[in-house]
């Protein structure tokens, strides 16, 4: 399927990741790609006239990495007791745990009969492929629930967001803060920002050897982290020839040396951050380049919110609160499915109750 027949259907979100250009950068930088447990299954819906009426990014998945929703520990019970957990079917985007819309519909369709009918699919493809589940990760609200319907299994997780409350500047921002956390945040601005220019690159602002700075800044701190980081020099060379509008490079300067740096996406209404990485290590300049400057970012385009990605309760200092974010999952053999709905059935009012606490308890923001 081209980029025109999808993005009639992804265009309507204003979600960057589902769109043509970003799965195709997944896929042909060799990132998302068979051999590293990737292999697209994309689902299209069509009519008598071959016309397509939606879409859903899916794969037939080899391997657990890249999901950001861990579902290792159900794979390992399964195989101990003799099941064949892998390949499985994942819809999802790539190395993206942001939530969006994994049904997507063409104008002037009913969003919900292409839901159910795509859904449909992907179970159907799970029957004919014999493959042990079909996983649905960071969907929408209105997604989660629809799949709760149709028999899916539901779990919740959490992530830290920022939300424009109509603020006008950073200062505004601010202001809402209680004093001590906005003394805080000033302080790491002015100690992360000491001897460097802090620039945010857009569209034709970024050339290639900002990319070429930017890969070895990922490469560094994610092999540091994870021990293989996951995309190639390639993908971002894609996404700079296609998608630059859509980007947001925060980098910082010492002199004319770029020594760290951070990649955020632009959203219809949001802002969202993907990977970081830093060859120095300064103070405060993680909370620099991948919260505060987010958040001026968003103030300036009038955007309603940042996400900054999984895990990280120390973002609720900065400001991000915690929010739920979803996943669905059909499990084919009942000796698997019973024990894992049970679970996800005590997991998920344990989980909205820690996102209640943590929001009244360590919420920076003043009393109302």
């Amino acid at each position: 399927m081209g980029r025109e027949a999808w993005d009639a259907c992804a265009g309507l979100t204003g979600d960057p990741f589902i769109s043509y250009d970003f799965l195709h950068a997944c896929e042909a930088s060799d990132s998302a790609a068979p051999r590293q447990g990737w292999a697209p299954r994309h689902l299209s819906l069509r009519d008598d006239h071959d016309d397509v009426l939606g879409v859903m990014p899916l794969y037939l998945k080899g391997n657990s990495q890249g999901e950001y929703v861990f579902d290792h520990s159900w794979a390992d019970a399964y195989e101990r007791a003799g099941g064949r957990y892998y390949p499985k079917l994942l819809g999802a985007v790539p190395f993206t745990p942001a939530t969006g819309p994994r049904f997507l519909h063409a104008p002037g369709t009913d969003a919900a009969t292409v839901r159910q009918a795509l859904l449909q699919g992907a179970l159907g493809l799970t029957g004919q492929t014999g493959v042990s589940s079909l996983h649905v990760n960071f969907p929408t609200e209105a997604e989660w629930l629809a799949m709760g319907e149709m028999g899916l299994l539901l779990r919740q997780d959490m992530q830290f967001i920022w939300r424009n409350d109509g603020y006008q500047t950073f200062d505004d921002f601010l202001a809402a803060l209680s004093s001590n956390r906005r003394k805080t945040i000033r302080r790491e601005r002015r100690d992360a920002r000491e001897g460097l220019d802090i620039r945010v690159l857009t569209g034709a602002e970024i050339t290639g050897a900002h990319w070429d700075a930017f890969f070895a800044f990922y490469m560094d701190t994610g092999s540091r982290k994870w021990g293989r980081p996951y995309l190639t020099r390639e993908f971002f060379a894609l996404i700079g020839q296609t998608m630059a509008d859509k980007i947001a490079l925060v980098m910082a300067f010492r002199g004319d040396t770029p020594i760290a740096g951070a990649l955020n996406f632009i959203g219809r209404d949001a802002l969202y951050g993907r990977q970081w990485g830093t060859l120095e290590d300064v103070p405060f300049l993680h909370f620099e380049l991948c919260y505060y400057a987010a958040i001026q970012f968003a103030i300036a385009r009038g955007l309603s919110r940042v996400e900054a990605g999984a895990q990280g309760d120390h973002k609720i200092a900065r400001g991000y609160l915690p929010s739920p974010v979803y996943s669905a999952h059909y499990i084919a053999d009942k000796a698997l499915r019973v024990p894992v709905a049970r679970y996800l059935d005590q997991e998920r009012p344990g989980m909205a109750a820690e996102i209640e606490a943590m929001t009244r308890e360590l919420s920076p923001y003043k009393s109302s």
